[in-house]
């Protein structure tokens, strides 16, 4: 049984104490990370989960499937305009926005997932992705991915779901809300191509 610290999934920013206010939160990374697994384990904790698919199909922000690689395009633009407006208070529970593209809407806080490229590719494959978007997403998660593209001042943190298992994973995230959400160091991010030269 997956357990937690005590008021983990109710946290305050700066570490005064455990319950405050509810945040949501980007669980990020690329295809493959695990972030579906993560999410199912989330589930059980009690965490409101919203996809972005979800939020952009409520908010008319998708588009229709393309035929080249059978993704739906996404407005970020506006999506995060109208979530701006939505959530202009504080969510009543912690809720969980899942997606690879969730660090662009306007979050409290950003969950990297990182992963192996060699893992990536290997876990892409069975899925029946195309090489040439196996390629690509192990090649963005070579490079670093979703922390390219940090913005502002919110807390972000990864872990390496080929190291840690989806429960080590969940377990060290209530540690890290019930922490304050410390930020992680830029220096201590992965570096997929360190790891490869070694």
């Amino acid at each position: 049984m997956l357990r937690l610290p005590r008021g983990a999934f109710m946290t305050s920013r700066g570490g005064r104490g455990l319950v405050e206010r509810a945040r949501r939160l980007a669980l990020t990374g690329t295809p493959g990370t695990g972030k579906t697994t993560v999410t199912a384990l989330l589930a059980v904790t009690g965490v409101v989960l919203e996809s972005v698919e979800q939020l952009a199909e409520r908010h008319g922000c998708i588009g229709d499937v393309d035929p080249v690689d059978g993704a739906r395009p996404v407005d970020l633009d506006a999506l995060s305009a109208s979530l701006r407006g939505e959530w202009s208070a504080p969510p009543d529970e912690i809720t969980v926005i899942d997606g690879h593209l969730s660090h662009h809407l306007p979050v409290d806080a950003v969950i990297v997932l990182r992963c192996s490229p060699n893992v990536i590719e290997d876990r892409l494959r069975a899925r029946g992705y195309s090489e040439a978007k196996i390629s690509e997403n192990c090649e963005w998660e070579l490079l670093g991915g979703a922390w390219n593209e940090a913005r502002g001042d919110i807390p972000w943190i990864e872990f390496d779901s080929s190291l840690d298992s989806a429960e080590q994973i969940v377990a060290a995230l209530g540690n890290w809300m019930a922490d304050g959400f410390k930020t992680a160091s830029r220096d201590s991010v992965i570096d997929w191509v360190s790891v490869q030269e070694e």
